[in-house]
Parts: structure tokens; C-alpha cells; sequence
């Protein structure tokens, strides 16, 4: 269904998906002047599996897509801290600390089903976008030469089928990405992919403005997370790797459900818990496997792209980033009148320039979280120490502080610490 725009079959660009990636990657190339079609398989707003922390990364296209004072004023709650417990139950609470210029900016924690709504509505709204709901990308159109591709087949909710023609097409429709496979791109490898669960509580006891990671031995290198929500819920879930879920026969939801009944840190809490959701799983790409993100004519953003962090499972953000940088590209393509795949990897290149590092960072402190000791080592230390707990608090704003964590110095510091 087309809303509220004259219609053609073709646009400048088209943008399959709407969630983050796909929302910043609509809005800002039609602040640029393009004209997009913007098509998501199902009806906004609609919920999303997820631990919902909106981190500082996101905060930072937020407000370049002008979205931050409508994102602060919805149901949310505020996260001034990450709490971290050990193996053996050793727990921190880590301040997030003030910037250079002295300011404290808080987090929030929204359920996707706001949050996404907005960014999805912000790009709906925008003059140059044709937005088409209920309606699924089922194929590409490739050019005469078998590799560009140069337009879209889509389905709606009853059933019509229809072609759609674009310069570039943007594949943002997430970790099972019909754009992504129609392109030849391979699965996903089980150790750099992410398995999780989560759903909502009330009753939850001492839930507090902090993040919640707990590194429970049982699901090393993932962890089980408690997180703040609105209206005095919690958001309460765990991921694990593939490759473990599948070598140890894991079912998430049953060690879900025994964690919150049976493990010390969790019985108490939960005595006079309430779930008041079903436990929902999902799958998370992780970034620590790099895909081929662009093509003759199309690109990849968001999960499609695989861009979740690989140590905590955050993928918001990166979206987000990356629809900011293939908007760039995108006008820069037009600019130039070149949609090859060798112009278009610009915004391979860009984007990890962005967050290679911090990727690689992530990827080798998950690596490190399979080691018991080394866990029971760095927070136990941290739980004592109040220098300790700075050094990682200012890990928060300053990605260098971060790089001690992936070398085996850090570690021997801590022994003596």
C-alpha cells in the first residue's frame, strides 16, 4: 500500500527493510534529494527481539537524523551504569563517566518497538521517499550482464507481485537477508554468529539505572543480561555463540528459565518475578565476520551487512552508522554516475575504517571471555578496586582504554593490582 506519494516503478534508490540501518539509510539519502522506495514485509510499529540499550554510537546518528528529543521523551528508562559479574559471583556496578567537557550523558533502554517506530516513521515522513508496508522483496531484477543489480520483485500482502527499478538497491532486510542471498553472499559461519533469547518481567528485584552482564559459566563466551525497561519491567535474556548452542545441544529458553530459578545471584531476585512475554529468540551476525557489503548496484546495511558487536551483542548503532555512510556513497555514486562495484566500495571501506577497530577489539575480548579465570580476575579485582573501576569506566568514552583488555599485560596488571 502506498501512502500519501504519486507512484512509480522507478526511484533512485531502493531500500529493502525498515529497521535502523534501512530508516537512517531512507531519511538521509532523501534529505540529499533522491527519490527511494522504502519497502519492510511487514506493518510498522512491530516489535524486535532485542536487549533494546540505545548505546552512545546510536546517539550519534540519532541526533544527526534529528531524532534525539522525541527518542528521550518516549517511554524508556535511563542507564547512568554496566553492572558485571564473574563465573564464581563477584559483581561491579561501572559508572558511565563524564565526557571531556565534563558533561554525564545518560543512555536509555526502549523497546524496539518504539524506537524502531521512530526512525521508521522519520523516514516515511520524508518528501522524496515512497514507503510500501506489508510487502516483501521475493527477488532481484539483475542488467543484461547477469551481475548488476538493477531493481527489485516484490510481493504484497495479497499476493501481487511487481517489479521496481532503482540505480542502487540497499539490502537492509536484516540477518536473513533475501538481498544478501539473491547476491551469492555465504551463511553465516556458526562461531561468528549469535543465538539469543529474551523477554520482559515485572517484579524483577533491584533493577536500577545500570545495564546488567553477568557471565554466568554456563553460557561463556555469551553472558545473561538484566536490563532496565519502561514502566518498571525488565528486559531479561542471554546469547551464545551457534557453535556452542549446537556442539552442547543447548536449548536457550529451558537455561533461561533454570538460570533465573537456580543460580544465586538470580533465585532471590526473581522470587516474586512475573514473565509477562513469551521468551523470543533471534539470530545475531556478528561483525568478526566481514562481508562483502557492496556489489555492482546494491549494498548492504545492518544485520544484513553482519555488523553486531561480536563481545556484546549491540547491533543498533552500527546499523544506524551504516546507513549514514551508504547514503553517503550513494549520492556520491550519482554524483559521479557510477553504481560499479568498484565505486560502491567506498562504503566497505569507510565504514570499516569506522568500526574496524573497535570490531577487532570486541572480537578478541569475546575470545578472552571463555577463560573462567581471566573473568573471575578482571571483575573481582574491579569489585575491590576503585582505580580499576575507573580504568574500565573510562574504557566507555576512550577506545584505547579498551585495547588493554585484548593484551595479556592488562592481565598481569591485574595480579598485582
Amino acid at each position: 500500500m502506498v501512502e500519501g506519494k504519486a507512484f512509480t516503478s522507478e526511484f533512485d534508490v531502493i531500500v529493502c527493510g525498515g529497521g535502523p540501518g534501512g530508516a537512517s539509510t531512507a531519511a538521509f539519502l532523501s534529505d540529499a534529494g533522491k527519490t527511494v522506495l522504502f519497502l519492510d514485509k511487514v506493518r510498522f510499529p512491530r516489535d524486535k527481539t532485542c536487549g533494546d540499550a540505545i548505546s552512545g554510537k546510536s546517539m550519534h546518528i540519532i541526533k544527526k537524523l534529528g531524532l534525539y528529543e522525541k527518542i528521550s521523551k518516549t517511554p524508556n528508562a535511563i542507564v547512568n551504569a554496566i553492572g558485571f559479574s564473574s563465573p564464581n559471583g563477584a559483581y561491579v556496578r561501572i559508572e558511565v563517566p563524564a565526557k571531556a567537557d565534563g558533561t554525564k550523558e545518560a543512555g536509555f533502554v526502549c523497546r524496539r518497538e518504539i524506537s524502531d517506530n521512530i526512525y521508521f516513521q522519520n523516514a516515511k515522513s520524508k518528501a522524496n521517499v515512497t514507503t510500501l508496508e506489508n510487502t516483501e522483496v521475493m527477488d532481484l531484477i539483475f542488467g543484461e550482464d547477469g551481475k548488476s543489480v538493477i531493481g527489485v520483485i516484490a510481493k504484497s500482502a495479497d499476493g501481487k507481485q511487481q517489479e521496481f527499478y532503482a540505480k542502487v538497491v540497499v539490502g537492509a532486510d536484516g540477518a536473513n537477508s533475501v538481498v544478501a542471498r539473491k547476491v551469492g553472499l555465504p551463511e553465516n559461519d556458526p562461531k561468528h554468529w549469535c543465538l539469543a533469547v529474551r523477554a520482559y518481567y515485572t517484579g524483577v528485584k533491584d533493577v536500577s539505572d545500570a545495564i546488567e552482564l553477568h557471565f554466568n559459566k554456563k553460557v561463556l563466551p555469551g553472558y545473561f543480561w538484566v536490563f532496565p525497561s519502561d514502566d518498571g519491567k525488565a528486559n531479561v535474556g542471554l546469547g551464545m555463540l551457534v557453535s556452542d548452542v549446537r556442539k552442547h545441544k543447548i536449548n536457550l529458553s529451558t537455561l533461561m528459565e533454570d538460570i533465573i530459578a537456580n543460580d544465586p545471584l538470580f533465585k532471590e531476585r526473581f522470587k516474586d518475578a512475573k514473565r509477562v512475554s513469551p521468551i523470543k529468540g533471534w539470530n545475531l551476525p556478528l561483525a568478526s565476520q566481514r562481508k562483502k557489503s557492496y556489489g555492482e548496484g546494491y549494498l548492504l546495511v545492518g544485520d544484513a551487512a553482519s555488523l553486531v558487536d561480536p563481545f556484546t551483542g549491540e547491533g543498533m548503532g552500527n546499523a544506524l552508522t551504516s546507513g549514514y555512510y551508504a547514503s553517503q556513497v550513494i549520492n556520491e555514486a550519482f554524483a559521479a554516475n557510477d553504481f560499479s562495484e568498484k565505486f560502491l566500495k567506498q562504503y566497505y571501506d569507510r565504514l570499516w575504517d569506522e568500526l574496524g577497530h573497535e570490531v577487532d577489539i570486541s572480537y578478541n575480548m569475546q575470545r578472552y571471555g571463555k577463560f573462567t579465570f581471566l573473568l573471575n580476575l578482571v571483575i573481582g579485582k574491579a569489585s575491590r578496586s576503585p582505580e580499576i573501576r575507573e580504568m574500565i569506566s573510562g574504557s566507555f568514552v576512550n577506545e584505547e582504554a579498551r585495547k588493554g583488555y585484548t593484551s595479556p599485560m592488562f592481565y598481569l596488571k591485574m595480579l598485582f593490582a
